[in-house]
């Protein structure tokens, strides 16, 4: 039977014509004024879900607890429903309590309201966050943790970062200690695309700081006396903390005694007296001093104290020119290189003595109002040219050593302190040496003789080869002048040549012009010839020779001899005539000669 068919039955049976009957009551099953009272409901909730959007944050009144959630009525069709979890931090939560919520989806697959209250506290807590930024409050947070780099603090349910270098103003070495404790701090950083938040708790302390700096700037004057801690330690000096404003104590200022490193003196949090020595016109570069509040060393230093006394001390500092010895706190003294030793080799300070070495030396100088002392170590031990007459006779002989050249000679060293000089000319008899350095090298062991003394000017000259006969007294006989001997020419050059006899010690000269042969050539070259002797200067070695003298002298001779014979027979005449023109002849070429 079709739906029509029914339906007139139905109006059949109850008498009703169908344009008079209520299809809706009959539909539904309410009647009129039923239907009026869900309709209007239906537009109430209607109403009212469309004011209600996701991730709206509103006020919801808790009205049951269960095991693990929590229903919040916020006055709407449904009551919410949040998760305990989201109030962890609130144990104290009861039902009348209100909480802030923000509605996380409307309906869910069984028609429930879902809510969060972590995401409205969030948000409120986002907001509340940018205002602390903008207006500098300062807020309360619970450090939770710790993270790489620094701390992880709860800020109105927001996580924000605590860098390390923002927990105070001296370096933290220990994080740990902060977990667990809720502290000051102030917003210093926001990043609205990331949601991140930086806090400081440094900041505040230096606000603090900053007033007390100020302060304390304004009441500063030299000379005064302050009280600092200290608060980092440098190679050059110490930064005090002076209560909000730093000065600087400079490794010169921390003792009147030498200091490598200040952490000698001083450590790391350590209080100090310090006086101000000077500061910049604004005050921010504070000089401190800790020596000054003491008694200067050389104030204290004996009054009896005088040239001529012998010291002990210690060797603080080492250079090449010398080595600073403190003889007393705080007052030293300046051994130079030369004060070292006796001898004349001046070397580096670091041969004799070594840092922290003790010696005892002798006051040369002192000057207490410049505050300066040299002192001298050599003159604890005997001069050694106090006895040189005795020592070091004229004439006596001795070994030494070579120690250094100049261009005229050579030093020897006898002894240490005592050092003599040959001159070039008194190292050999026969060699032509140029530099010393051809004769000799430097630590060679040398045989001299004493040649001169002069005690006041402490000098002393040696001689070599006065040690060995003079072969030029025996060549003073043997090369005489007009004696005839076999040489070579070793050299030959424009102005002559170089002459070697066999005594290898003498070497001749012979001029160009005396060089000519009989035959009207010249000597060459490792030529052998006889030479005549034509000048011999013992004093300066120096040996003249001519080979051309050789045979013209016996030419002079030969005339010589044919003029003196008497005259012959007539018979003999002519002969004898034209040989006394042949002679007179050859005797005018040799006088034109």
């Amino acid at each position: 039977m079709s739906e029509t068919t029914h339906k007139e039955e139905v109006l059949l049976n109850q008498n009703v014509a169908p344009e008079q009957f209520d299809w809706d009551s009959f539909e539904s099953g309410l009647d009129a004024d039923a239907r009026k009272e869900k309709s209007d409901l239906e537009e109430i909730y209607n109403g009212s879900l469309k004011n209600l959007h996701d991730n709206d944050v509103l006020v919801g009144k808790v009205v049951r607890l269960t095991d693990k959630e929590a229903i919040v009525d916020i006055n709407f069709k449904s009551e919410g429903v949040i998760s305990l979890n989201e109030f962890r931090y609130n144990q104290g939560l009861a039902v009348g309590d209100e909480v802030e919520v923000m509605v996380d989806r409307r309906e869910d697959k069984s028609g429930q309201l879902q809510l969060s209250h972590k995401k409205a506290r969030t948000l409120k807590a986002w907001d509340k966050v940018n205002e602390l930024h903008e207006t500098g409050e300062i807020v309360n947070g619970f450090v939770k943790s710790r993270t790489k780099g620094g701390m992880i603090v709860d800020v109105y349910g927001i996580e924000a970062f605590l860098p390390g270098s923002q927990i105070d103003v001296k370096p933290i070495k220990d994080y740990d200690q902060f977990v667990g404790k809720t502290m000051e701090f102030k917003v210093v950083k926001i990043n609205p695309e990331f949601k991140n938040v930086v806090v400081s708790h440094k900041a505040l302390i230096e606000a603090d700081l900053e007033g007390q700096k100020k302060e304390i700037i304004a009441q500063l004057e030299k000379g005064q006396v302050l009280e600092g801690t200290v608060k980092n330690i440098t190679s050059y000096g110490v930064f005090i903390d002076l209560g909000g404003v730093d000065g600087l104590i400079h490794i010169t200022d921390l003792s009147w005694s030498r200091v490598n490193h200040p952490s000698e003196i001083l450590e790391d949090g350590q209080t100090v007296k310090v006086v101000i020595l000077d500061f910049d016109d604004e005050k921010t570069r504070i000089q401190l001093g800790m020596k000054q509040l003491e008694p200067h060393p050389w104030d204290a230093l004996s009054a009896d104290l005088k040239v001529g006394d012998k010291v002990k001390g210690k060797v603080v500092v080492l250079a090449d020119y010398g080595a600073f010895v403190e003889v007393a706190p705080g007052v030293e003294g300046l051994v130079h290189v030369s004060e070292m030793s006796w001898s004349t080799h001046l070397r580096s300070a670091g041969d004799f003595v070594k840092v922290g070495d003790e010696i005892e030396a002798e006051v040369l100088t002192l000057d207490r109002e410049d505050r300066k002392i040299s002192l001298g170590m050599k003159q604890l031990s005997q001069d050694p040219w106090a006895n040189i007459e005795t020592k070091y006779p004229v004439g006596s002989k001795h070994v030494g050593t070579v120690r250094n050249f100049t261009n005229f000679g050579v030093f020897v060293e006898l002894e240490e302190g005592i050092d003599g000089l040959i001159y070039i000319s008194d190292l050999s008899w026969t060699k032509k040496i140029k530099h010393p350095s051809e004769f000799c090298a430097v630590g060679d062991k040398l045989d001299v003789v004493v040649l001169e003394l002069d005690t006041a000017a402490r000098r002393l000259s040696l001689g070599h080869k006065q040690l060995q006969e003079n072969p030029w007294d025996k060549f003073e006989t043997k090369y005489a002048e007009g004696t005839v001997h076999a040489g070579k020419a070793t050299e030959v050059f424009d102005k002559g040549a170089q002459v070697q006899f066999e005594d290898v010690e003498v070497e001749a000269f012979c001029p160009a012009r005396l060089l000519e042969k009989e035959d009207g050539s010249k000597i060459k070259k490792g030529e052998e010839a006889n030479f005549k002797v034509i000048e011999f200067n013992k004093e300066f070695k120096r040996v003249v020779v001519s080979h051309t003298g050789t045979f013209r002298d016996e030419e002079k001779r030969n005339v010589k001899e044919a003029a003196s014979k008497p005259a012959a027979s007539s018979g003999e005449e002519k002969t004898t005539l034209g040989d006394i023109d042949a002679l007179a002849e050859l005797k005018k070429k040799m006088e034109g000669n």
